[in-house]
Protein backbone atom coordinates (compact mmCIF):
# COMPACT_ATOMS: atom_id res chain seq x y z
CA UNK A 1 0.00 0.00 0.00
CA UNK A 2 1.55 3.63 -0.87
CA UNK A 3 2.59 6.20 1.66
CA UNK A 4 0.27 9.04 1.70
CA UNK A 5 0.85 12.40 3.75
CA UNK A 6 -1.55 14.96 4.50
CA UNK A 7 -1.58 18.35 5.69
CA UNK A 8 -2.78 21.71 5.82
CA UNK A 9 -3.20 25.06 6.40
CA UNK A 10 -6.63 25.29 8.14
CA UNK A 11 -5.89 23.08 11.57
CA UNK A 12 -5.96 19.31 12.04
CA UNK A 13 -9.13 19.86 13.30
CA UNK A 14 -10.77 21.54 9.75
CA UNK A 15 -13.60 19.75 7.87
CA UNK A 16 -11.93 19.87 4.23
CA UNK A 17 -9.09 18.02 5.78
CA UNK A 18 -11.05 15.01 7.23
CA UNK A 19 -13.55 14.99 3.96
CA UNK A 20 -9.90 14.63 2.03
CA UNK A 21 -8.80 12.08 4.25
CA UNK A 22 -12.08 10.12 4.30
CA UNK A 23 -11.24 9.81 0.20
CA UNK A 24 -7.59 8.74 0.77
CA UNK A 25 -8.07 6.10 3.15
CA UNK A 26 -9.15 3.23 0.25
CA UNK A 27 -5.90 4.31 -2.01
CA UNK A 28 -3.36 3.81 0.76
CA UNK A 29 -1.90 4.56 4.43
CA UNK A 30 -2.43 7.99 5.26
CA UNK A 31 -0.58 9.96 8.04
CA UNK A 32 -1.64 13.23 8.73
CA UNK A 33 0.70 15.70 10.10
CA UNK A 34 -1.01 19.20 10.52
CA UNK A 35 -1.10 22.49 12.15
CA UNK A 36 -2.57 22.64 15.85
CA UNK A 37 -3.80 25.90 14.86
CA UNK A 38 -4.58 27.60 11.65
CA UNK A 39 -1.98 29.29 9.65
CA UNK A 40 -3.71 30.23 6.44
CA UNK A 41 -1.69 33.13 4.38
CA UNK A 42 1.77 31.85 6.06
CA UNK A 43 3.48 30.76 3.11
CA UNK A 44 6.26 28.71 3.12
CA UNK A 45 7.46 29.68 6.43
CA UNK A 46 9.13 27.56 8.67
CA UNK A 47 9.67 27.98 12.75
CA UNK A 48 13.16 29.05 13.58
CA UNK A 49 13.00 31.07 16.39
CA UNK A 50 11.08 28.75 18.88
CA UNK A 51 11.07 24.88 19.73
CA UNK A 52 8.01 22.70 17.81
CA UNK A 53 6.29 20.05 19.73
CA UNK A 54 4.31 17.16 18.27
CA UNK A 55 0.94 15.65 19.47
CA UNK A 56 -0.58 12.49 18.76
CA UNK A 57 -4.11 13.11 18.03
CA UNK A 58 -5.23 9.59 20.57
CA UNK A 59 -8.82 9.58 19.21
CA UNK A 60 -7.08 9.24 14.74
CA UNK A 61 -4.62 6.59 14.75
CA UNK A 62 -1.95 8.37 12.57
CA UNK A 63 -2.65 11.45 12.91
CA UNK A 64 -0.36 14.24 14.50
CA UNK A 65 -0.93 18.00 15.64
CA UNK A 66 2.55 20.39 14.89
CA UNK A 67 3.14 23.77 16.69
CA UNK A 68 3.79 24.97 13.87
CA UNK A 69 3.26 25.43 9.87
CA UNK A 70 2.03 23.25 7.15
CA UNK A 71 6.44 23.25 6.14
CA UNK A 72 7.20 22.67 9.38
CA UNK A 73 4.44 19.34 9.16
CA UNK A 74 6.12 17.95 6.25
CA UNK A 75 9.67 18.73 7.34
CA UNK A 76 8.80 17.10 10.66
CA UNK A 77 7.25 14.43 8.85
CA UNK A 78 10.04 13.53 6.00
CA UNK A 79 13.13 14.53 8.20
CA UNK A 80 12.22 13.33 11.72
CA UNK A 81 8.85 10.81 12.39
CA UNK A 82 9.82 8.94 9.17
CA UNK A 83 13.55 9.00 8.81
CA UNK A 84 14.15 5.95 9.10
CA UNK A 85 11.07 4.51 7.30
CA UNK A 86 10.01 4.52 3.53
CA UNK A 87 9.75 8.10 1.99
CA UNK A 88 5.54 8.47 1.37
CA UNK A 89 4.62 8.24 -2.20
CA UNK A 90 2.77 10.66 -2.00
CA UNK A 91 2.27 14.23 -0.01
CA UNK A 92 -1.88 15.67 -0.40
CA UNK A 93 -2.37 19.16 1.45
CA UNK A 94 -5.88 20.26 1.98
CA UNK A 95 -8.73 20.80 1.21
CA UNK A 96 -8.54 24.44 1.80
CA UNK A 97 -11.08 26.59 2.62
CA UNK A 98 -11.33 28.69 0.09
CA UNK A 99 -9.41 29.34 -3.21
CA UNK A 100 -5.57 29.70 -4.06
CA UNK A 101 -5.34 31.22 -7.45
CA UNK A 102 -3.16 33.25 -9.08
CA UNK A 103 -0.95 35.25 -7.67
CA UNK A 104 -2.42 34.26 -4.32
CA UNK A 105 -0.22 30.85 -4.34
CA UNK A 106 2.89 32.44 -3.07
CA UNK A 107 1.15 33.25 0.02
CA UNK A 108 -1.02 29.90 0.68
CA UNK A 109 0.19 27.66 3.70
CA UNK A 110 -2.09 24.82 1.61
CA UNK A 111 0.53 25.06 -1.48
CA UNK A 112 3.33 25.38 0.35
CA UNK A 113 3.05 21.87 2.08
CA UNK A 114 2.61 20.73 -1.12
CA UNK A 115 5.52 22.50 -2.36
CA UNK A 116 7.20 21.11 0.27
CA UNK A 117 6.83 17.72 -0.44
CA UNK A 118 7.32 18.26 -4.57
CA UNK A 119 10.90 20.13 -3.50
CA UNK A 120 11.71 17.01 -1.63
CA UNK A 121 11.19 14.99 -4.62
CA UNK A 122 8.14 13.71 -3.79
CA UNK A 123 5.17 14.23 -6.08
CA UNK A 124 2.26 16.74 -4.56
CA UNK A 125 -1.19 17.82 -4.47
CA UNK A 126 -2.82 20.57 -3.09
CA UNK A 127 -6.54 20.87 -2.77
CA UNK A 128 -8.82 24.42 -2.59
CA UNK A 129 -12.69 24.72 -2.78
CA UNK A 130 -13.35 28.03 -4.22
CA UNK A 131 -15.71 29.39 -2.14
CA UNK A 132 -17.17 32.13 0.01
CA UNK A 133 -20.03 30.78 2.27
CA UNK A 134 -21.24 27.56 1.95
CA UNK A 135 -18.11 24.29 2.03
CA UNK A 136 -19.71 21.35 1.94
CA UNK A 137 -16.36 19.12 0.65
CA UNK A 138 -18.81 16.54 -0.93
CA UNK A 139 -18.20 16.67 -4.23
CA UNK A 140 -14.76 18.94 -3.93
CA UNK A 141 -13.09 15.47 -1.83
CA UNK A 142 -14.46 12.85 -4.40
CA UNK A 143 -12.69 14.52 -7.72
CA UNK A 144 -9.38 14.66 -5.18
CA UNK A 145 -9.39 10.98 -4.31
CA UNK A 146 -9.77 10.54 -8.04
CA UNK A 147 -7.11 12.76 -8.68
CA UNK A 148 -4.89 11.51 -5.98
CA UNK A 149 -5.34 7.82 -7.37
CA UNK A 150 -4.27 9.02 -11.09
CA UNK A 151 -1.49 10.14 -9.80
CA UNK A 152 -0.21 7.23 -7.83
CA UNK A 153 -0.87 5.71 -10.71
CA UNK A 154 0.95 7.69 -13.28
CA UNK A 155 2.89 9.57 -11.44
CA UNK A 156 4.10 13.57 -11.87
CA UNK A 157 7.05 15.47 -13.57
CA UNK A 158 9.72 15.68 -10.96
CA UNK A 159 9.60 18.39 -8.61
CA UNK A 160 5.94 19.36 -9.17
CA UNK A 161 2.80 19.58 -7.82
CA UNK A 162 -0.81 20.35 -8.96
CA UNK A 163 -2.44 22.99 -7.59
CA UNK A 164 -6.20 22.25 -7.42
CA UNK A 165 -8.89 24.24 -6.92
CA UNK A 166 -12.21 22.63 -7.27
CA UNK A 167 -15.63 24.74 -7.64
CA UNK A 168 -18.67 23.94 -5.23
CA UNK A 169 -21.43 21.58 -6.50
CA UNK A 170 -20.86 18.59 -8.67
CA UNK A 171 -17.98 18.41 -11.17
CA UNK A 172 -18.38 19.65 -14.29
CA UNK A 173 -14.85 18.70 -15.85
CA UNK A 174 -11.79 19.98 -15.30
CA UNK A 175 -8.72 22.27 -17.39
CA UNK A 176 -4.98 22.26 -16.95
CA UNK A 177 -4.10 26.24 -16.45
CA UNK A 178 -1.51 28.39 -15.83
CA UNK A 179 -1.38 30.73 -13.03
CA UNK A 180 -3.38 33.99 -13.75
CA UNK A 181 -3.02 37.34 -12.30
CA UNK A 182 -5.64 39.62 -10.34
CA UNK A 183 -5.53 43.09 -9.93
CA UNK A 184 -6.12 43.67 -6.13
CA UNK A 185 -6.59 46.64 -4.08
CA UNK A 186 -5.05 46.45 -1.02
CA UNK A 187 -7.41 47.93 1.66
CA UNK A 188 -5.75 48.58 5.58
CA UNK A 189 -8.94 49.09 8.04
CA UNK A 190 -8.02 50.79 11.62
CA UNK A 191 -9.89 49.81 14.79
CA UNK A 192 -9.68 50.36 18.16
CA UNK A 193 -9.04 48.16 21.29
CA UNK A 194 -11.01 49.03 24.53
CA UNK A 195 -8.09 51.04 25.84
CA UNK A 196 -8.39 53.02 22.78
CA UNK A 197 -5.10 51.54 21.18
CA UNK A 198 -5.18 51.42 17.19
CA UNK A 199 -4.91 48.03 15.86
CA UNK A 200 -5.37 47.18 11.77
CA UNK A 201 -6.75 44.32 9.44
CA UNK A 202 -4.81 44.10 6.30
CA UNK A 203 -7.69 43.34 3.10
CA UNK A 204 -7.79 43.06 -0.64
CA UNK A 205 -10.62 43.09 -3.08
CA UNK A 206 -10.33 42.56 -6.70
CA UNK A 207 -10.34 44.96 -9.34
CA UNK A 208 -10.36 42.86 -12.47
CA UNK A 209 -8.39 39.49 -13.29
CA UNK A 210 -6.86 37.84 -15.96
CA UNK A 211 -9.38 36.67 -18.42
CA UNK A 212 -6.93 34.61 -20.47
CA UNK A 213 -8.82 31.08 -21.45
CA UNK A 214 -5.75 29.31 -20.03
CA UNK A 215 -5.42 30.40 -17.08
CA UNK A 216 -6.93 29.01 -13.35
CA UNK A 217 -9.49 32.23 -13.03
CA UNK A 218 -11.40 31.19 -15.97
CA UNK A 219 -11.48 27.79 -15.45
CA UNK A 220 -13.20 28.27 -12.28
CA UNK A 221 -15.54 30.96 -13.92
CA UNK A 222 -16.64 28.48 -16.18
CA UNK A 223 -17.51 26.19 -13.88
CA UNK A 224 -14.25 23.96 -14.07
CA UNK A 225 -11.73 22.07 -11.75
CA UNK A 226 -8.76 24.70 -12.32
CA UNK A 227 -5.36 21.87 -12.33
CA UNK A 228 -2.11 24.49 -12.51
CA UNK A 229 1.19 22.88 -12.25
CA UNK A 230 3.79 24.50 -10.14
CA UNK A 231 7.65 24.53 -9.15
CA UNK A 232 9.30 26.10 -6.69
CA UNK A 233 11.80 27.33 -9.57
CA UNK A 234 10.81 31.21 -9.82
CA UNK A 235 13.72 32.24 -12.59
CA UNK A 236 11.50 34.67 -14.94
CA UNK A 237 13.77 33.20 -18.13
CA UNK A 238 12.59 36.09 -20.46
CA UNK A 239 13.72 38.45 -17.92
CA UNK A 240 16.75 36.65 -17.54
CA UNK A 241 17.67 36.16 -21.30
CA UNK A 242 17.52 39.67 -21.93
CA UNK A 243 19.48 40.89 -18.70
CA UNK A 244 22.27 38.51 -19.99
CA UNK A 245 24.54 41.31 -21.93
CA UNK A 246 24.44 43.48 -18.70
CA UNK A 247 26.86 40.98 -18.05
CA UNK A 248 29.39 42.67 -20.84
CA UNK A 249 28.75 46.41 -18.99
CA UNK A 250 30.37 47.61 -15.99
CA UNK A 251 27.67 48.36 -13.11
Amino acid sequence: MPLILVTNDDSIYASGLRALVEQLQSLGDVMVVAPASEHSGCSRSVTLGRPLRIRHQRERNGWYAVEGTPTDCIVLALHWMLKDKPRPDLVVSGINRGANLGDSVTYSGTVAGALEGAVNGIPSLAFSLVSRAEFDYTHAAAFAGRLTRKVLASGLPRHTLLNVNIPPGPIRGYRFTRTGTKLLCTNIEERFDPRGRPYYWIGTEADGRDEAPDVDYTAIAEGLVAITPLRNDLTDRNALAQLKHWEAEDI
